[in-house]
Parts: structure tokens; C-alpha cells; sequence
């Protein structure tokens, strides 16, 4: 989908972009909003509109990445979004794959298949995201506030981002593919169909938005925290 723009009506992007209903939703905005503009529906929510654009063409554009321009929001406001971002894994996206994942087990044949071993697996990584999740709301995200707050929510200075193509694929991106690949290349028994493709979806979306998530994470806010922390040891 091309760049997304401020004068541009939020129902036609949607319309365009479903997967970016979960992203709205975590900045407050529900559906309903008619054919206003993103301006005006970033205006009645009280919402910064460039950072909510970066965002917005960061999730559906993989090759858009402004990070110079992310390095003029401040640490807590991208804290916020993630905050955001992480309590939808937590409390929407793991526990609907889990009842996809449970009703595909209870709705198929129980010889020769090895359903139990996949949704095992799963159960593994859905663990590994928890408890990153959990360092981040307790130690990571409050250490990144707090360093924020000492030096007055400014932008710190000094912020050294990795070079563009540097991105290494985390542990939980690596196993989320690995989870999908189970299903395409490995399923054995008699599956229903539609409830393996429900599966494999809500799979693949929480794969693409955790790779979106890691980019700011480890782009942005990590250098920023780095930052941060060299400019409270200079003073």
C-alpha cells in the first residue's frame, strides 16, 4: 500500500489495510469514524498526528522507516504505543490463537496427527513473549520513564541508530515462523481446514506485528535508552 497521508480518509485506508484495525485501536480510535480525515479523527482523540502517521506507515509499509523522524518523538511516547502494543498480545492476539489452536485440536481427528506436539510448541513461544512482556512492564519500560522524566522528557542527544538492513531477526520472530512452517510442511492426520487456516492467520499476524514492534524496539528505543543513560552519567 503506498504512504498514508494526514488529508487522507481513514475509512479508505482501513478499507484498504484491514490489519490496521488492531494498531488504531491501541490509540483509542474504534470504528465508526465515518469519512473524516486522519487529521480530524487525530485532532478529536487528542492524538499527535505525525507520530500516529509514522506509525501507521511503519505497520504497512516494511520498507518505510523514518528514524530520524521517530528520533524527534519523546521515549515516553513511543514507551506508550508499545505499553499499548504489548497488552494486546497479552490480553487479545496470544489468547486468540490459543482458542483457534483449541478448537482445531477438539474438531479433528485424533489419529496420527500430532496437533498436540505443534500446539505444544506454541505454548513455548507464547511464554517467551509473556515474559518479555513482563521485563518490560516491570524493568525495561519504568527505567526508560524514569530516565525520560530526570532530563524533562527531552529529546537526548546523541542518538546512534543502527544502519538500515542491520535488523537481526529476534528469537520470538524466528519461532513464530518456525510455528507456521510446522503447519505448512510437517501437519499429519485428518485437520479440519478452516480452522488450520484460522490458526495459521492469527499466526502470521502476530508474527508481522511483533516484527514491526521489534523495529522500534530495537531501532529507536533501545539507542534512546542508550542515550539517555550516557547523557544522565555526563551530567
Amino acid at each position: 500500500m503506498p504512504l498514508v497521508y494526514a488529508d487522507m480518509k481513514l475509512c479508505d485506508i482501513i478499507l484498504h489495510e484491514p490489519t490496521l484495525i488492531p494498531v488504531l485501536n491501541r490509540f483509542g480510535i474504534t470504528l465508526g469514524i465515518g469519512d473524516k480525515s486522519v487529521r480530524s479523527v487525530c485532532e478529536e482523540n487528542s492524538l499527535d498526528t505525525d507520530f500516529f502517521l509514522t506509525i501507521l506507515n511503519t505497520f504497512i509499509n516494511e520498507e518505510f522507516f523514518p528514524e530520524n523522524r521517530l528520533k524527534t518523538f519523546c521515549a515516553t511516547q513511543i514507551v506508550d504505543y508499545l505499553t499499548k502494543t504489548n497488552i494486546y498480545y497479552e490480553c487479545f492476539q496470544l489468547p486468540n490463537i490459543e482458542r483457534h489452536f483449541n478448537s482445531l485440536i477438539q474438531h479433528s481427528g485424533t489419529s496420527g496427527n500430532n496437533l498436540e506436539l505443534i500446539h505444544q510448541f506454541f505454548l513455548k513461544v507464547k511464554n517467551e513473549l509473556l515474559s518479555r512482556i513482563e521485563h518490560d512492564r516491570t524493568t525495561w519500560f519504568p527505567e526508560i520513564k524514569l530516565l525520560s522524566e530526570k532530563i524533562g522528557n527531552q529529546r537526548p542527544d546523541g542518538i546512534k541508530l543502527p544502519t538500515k538492513g542491520s535488523d537481526e531477526q529476534d528469537s520470538l520472530e524466528e519461532k513464530l515462523h518456525d510455528l507456521s512452517s510446522l503447519f505448512v510442511m510437517h501437519l499429519s492426520g485428518t485437520i479440519d481446514p478452516n480452522l488450520c487456516y484460522g490458526v495459521i492467520f492469527a499466526i502470521y499476524t502476530l508474527e508481522k506485528d511483533i516484527k514491526q514492534h521489534n523495529r522500534i524496539r530495537n531501532r529507536i528505543l533501545s539507542p534512546m535508552n542508550e542515550a539517555m543513560k550516557r547523557g544522565k552519567n555526563d551530567n
